[in-house]
């Protein structure tokens, strides 16, 4: 650590204490060159996860916007705000181990992630999902999912 005062790089350090329930450490440092005291402050530097696009750019993970598509899917459904939040928490835990090592995640990953967390959770919310993550445009591809819903269902 280089010294404020005399910008010589040997010090000792004094004391270090934890803080902040373990995600810092502050270290009382002195030049052993002029003898000056300084603090250091130690923190973890976490990269965040980014999302890779369909046209290949990355922008970082964005718990908020996430979050409002799935409120959209969900308006006036009989569906907890406690409940979003733990499909939120489910999505981000398997898109961390998704993302693991690059710490980047597909958008479609997230898009499927979600679909899958919301067939299980209301069929009309995953409908309303499945028509803005899949782009439909037409009658026809909103009758052919419905449909696929009904066979899946029959089956069960």
């Amino acid at each position: 650590m280089r010294c404020p005062h005399c910008l010589s790089m040997d010090d000792r350090v004094i004391d270090s204490r934890t803080l902040a329930n373990g995600e810092s450490i502050r270290r009382r440092r002195e030049c052993l060159s002029c003898g000056f005291r300084f603090t250091s402050y130690e923190r973890i530097e976490e990269k965040p996860l980014m999302v890779v696009k369909r046209d290949n750019r990355r922008e970082p993970y964005d718990r908020a916007k996430l979050e409002r598509g799935i409120q959209r899917a969900l308006e006036k459904r009989p569906v907890s705000q406690m409940t979003i939040e733990n499909i939120l928490n489910e999505i981000e835990d398997e898109a961390a181990m998704v993302g693991k090592g690059v710490n980047e995640v597909p958008s479609s990953a997230l898009g499927e992630m979600t679909l899958h967390m919301l067939y299980d959770l209301d069929k009309v919310a995953y409908i309303r999902f499945a028509s803005v993550y899949r782009k439909f445009e037409s009658m026809d591809e909103f009758i052919h999912e419905i449909e696929s819903l009904e066979t899946a269902r029959e089956g069960d």
